[in-house]
């Protein structure tokens, strides 16, 4: 390379003496600027043509040929082989080519240009990348730079794969880049693989330029940071937002009273165990109790977390431990539990049935909720019952029954063994279990099933109802209740509204002001006759005056807002309590009498809740001219009563105005 730039700088200083010399005359002609040349051109090809045709006699030579990539070939300048554009030192290639004659030597320069075209693929150092990726990792961090190289061009454009990914995304299209999209959980997923394409044109495709790809696959192995705490054993996981928890319900036991238990004490649903709530770590945990631990009754090993007794628990009832998991390298992870166990008394025995073995049959046509059956010749159902011996009676009200081994039946609380899906066997069988769920005690029994031929199954009408059946009569009989129920509450509010209850209240209340409007005004018609030798009252109810109760119509009152017997209009008794109304406004009634008959007044006293009763003298005489029609026979009277639209006569309408009047002034003079 020295070599060739010392002759350029001794090739141009000549060409400096030339000029100075004033020989300005040239001697051949090459193309002004460079002349454009692509890379990878055959071998011989043309470069430029060197125009000689001012001198014919000239002769041309190469002074300056570089890599010795150029030779001539008559006037032409040719290239030995292929042009590289990519193993050139520079894309610039300066040829001198010498001009002479016999008098003169002139030289000319020749600037080739290169053009690099694209022929080389991009390219990534390696086929395979394995990415580390924290869960958590905030949106928009970056988890890696993975860039291509191309010796051809700039830029590159990449493209990530497949471009739906949830998780990560490209920064941008030039930019391979790789950052996070959504926050990612560990529990979720914990690998993720991408594809990395890279493309040395921009949508080569819709062009007619060649272009060049080039792929690299990705593995994202997510990795789980401590972000949890200890979760205990058993636990429901739940979620808050983008936190997820593990909820344990706590743990129970049972110790007697007065009896220190030797080892670890037996907890439900288990021992008390915490693990790590991150799924690929393992934390060292230990354990303690907090707080309920009063008299040191209990201690816990801090690396197994088991509980025992230092000694006898002397009070009864529940003592509740809360207890907490912590790591031994992080005690900011944490969860605490509660332990409670409840101190009894001893049982002397537990749950026992009455035989270790039992047998019961059942239809091969029988539909589920059947019942098991005691015997094959009857319909009474099979029933199972255990009797603890700690209860006097023998019946604990903690016993519950429970069916193992077998998934064709259930059993009731009450000991009936019901059928849960169709039998296909000729027979199962299965133990039973009574369970004291206060102590845990249990009894266990064998119980075999047969399977005998199908009959027609009991209707209800023959008493074998099944459980569905009972409960479905139930609801009728609930909802006919509760119809009447309504109904009795519509009728009571109808009679409120009315203002029955107050006016029947009102009849028999106490004190209150007086006049002669409230005074309660009858017709004692127990005084028509006086009584006979026996002392028997007689002639109560004379006939056709008044009607027995039983036929009388219940109508409204409109006094007192209740129902009363009522008589049409017409009828004497009508007359009668029109008078007895009338008497009471004027403060005085107007009984109807005969001789011997006495009348009465019924009035309140002014000065206690009693009714006093006065009897109207003989003096008082009222001529009603009803009596008169009575005398003229009982037959119209009971034809008026018989028939309400009877009309009345304008006469008897005065007569008992003026009998009104007439009562009103000898009461005045009384």
């Amino acid at each position: 390379m020295d070599d060739r730039q010392t002759a350029a700088s001794v090739l141009s200083v000549f060409i400096l003496v030339l000029v100075n010399d004033g020989h300005s005359q040239r001697l051949c002609i090459v193309p002004p600027g460079p002349v454009l040349v692509s890379e990878n051109n055959t071998v011989d090809v043309e470069v430029v043509q060197i125009d000689t045709s001012p001198s014919p006699d000239l002769v041309l030579d190469l002074l300056v040929n570089p890599d010795d990539l150029f030779y001539l070939q008559g006037n032409a300048l040719m290239a030995k082989r292929g042009l590289d554009f990519e193993a050139l030192s520079s894309p610039t290639l300066t040829v001198w080519v010498q001009c002479k004659t016999e008098n003169y030597t002139l030289s000319e320069s020749v600037e080739v240009l290169v053009e690099n075209i694209n022929d080389n693929p991009p390219n990534f150092d390696r086929a395979h990348y394995v990415l580390e990726v924290n869960e958590l990792s905030p949106v928009n961090s970056s988890v890696g730079l993975i860039e291509a190289t191309d010796i051809d061009s700039e830029p590159l454009y990449y493209r990530l794969e497949p471009a739906t990914d949830k998780y990560f995304q490209l920064e941008n299209i030039t930019s391979p880049k790789i950052v996070v999209k959504s926050i990612i959980d560990y529990d979720t997923i914990q690998k993720i693989s991408l594809v990395l394409h890279v493309q040395d044109t921009f949508n080569g495709s819709a062009s007619n330029k060649p272009f060049f790809t080039s792929v690299a696959t990705l593995t994202l192995n997510i990795r789980d940071i401590d972000n949890r705490p200890p979760w205990f054993q058993p636990c429901v996981r739940s979620s808050l937002g983008l936190s997820k928890l593990c909820v344990s319900s706590g743990y129970r036991g049972r110790v007697n009273l007065t009896e220190k238990e030797e080892g670890p004490l037996v907890l439900e649903p288990g021992p008390v165990f915490a693990k790590d709530g991150d799924r690929n770590r393992s934390e060292q945990i230990s354990y303690k109790i907090l707080k309920g631990n009063e008299g040191n009754l209990f201690q816990m090993d801090e690396e197994t977390g088991n509980i025992t007794m230092t000694k006898a628990a002397d009070v009864l009832g529940p003592i509740s431990l809360t207890v907490i998991a912590s790591q031994v390298q992080n005690r900011d992870q944490f969860a605490v539990a509660q332990v409670v166990f409840e101190v009894m008394k001893k049982s002397k025995s537990p749950p026992r049935f009455e035989k270790e073995r039992f047998e019961g049959f059942i239809y091969s046509n029988s539909v589920p909720e059947s019942l098991v059956l005691r015997d094959r010749s009857t319909t009474r159902p099979f029933r199972v019952r255990a009797r603890d011996e700690d209860f006097a009676t023998g019946i604990n009200p903690d016993v519950k029954y429970e069916v193992q081994y077998s998934s064709y039946v259930n059993v009731t609380n009450e000991g009936f063994v019901i059928l849960k899906r169709v039998v296909k066997t000729e027979s199962f069988a299965l133990q039973l279990r009574a369970v004291d769920t206060s102590t845990g005690e249990f009894g266990t029994a064998a119980l075999s099933v047969q399977v005998i031929p199908a009959v027609a199954l009991p209707s209800p009408a023959s008493g074998g109802y099944r459980p569905g059946d009972m409960a479905l009569l139930g609801l009728v009989m609930a909802a006919l209740l509760l119809l009447c129920l309504i109904v009795i509450g519509f009728l009571l509010s109808r009679v409120v509204k009315g203002g029955g209850l107050g006016k029947i209240c009102q009849c028999f209340s106490g004190p209150r002001s007086h006049s002669h409007r409230d005074s309660l005004q009858f017709t004692n018609d127990g005084f028509q006759t006086e009584p006979d030798s026996r002392g028997r009252w007689g002639g109560l109810f004379p006939k056709g005056k008044v009607l027995p109760l039983g036929k009388r119509s219940p109508k409204p009152c409109s006094t007192c807002g209740t129902f009363s017997n009522h008589i049409h209009r017409t009828s004497p008794m009508t007359r009668r309590n029109r008078e007895l109304r009338n008497g009471s406004e004027s403060g005085l009634t107007r009984p109807k009498r005969k001789e011997g008959q006495k009348s009465v007044w019924f009035k309140e006293s002014e000065n206690s809740s009693e009714i006093a009763v006065e009897i109207i003298p003989d003096t008082v005489i009222l001529n009603d001219p009803e009596e008169t029609r009575e005398e003229e026979g009982p037959k119209q009277e009971e034809e008026a009563v018989r028939d309400p639209k009877a009309p009345k006569k304008d006469e008897s309408r005065e007569t008992e105005t003026d009998l009104e009047n007439n009562v009103t002034e000898k009461k005045a003079e009384e």
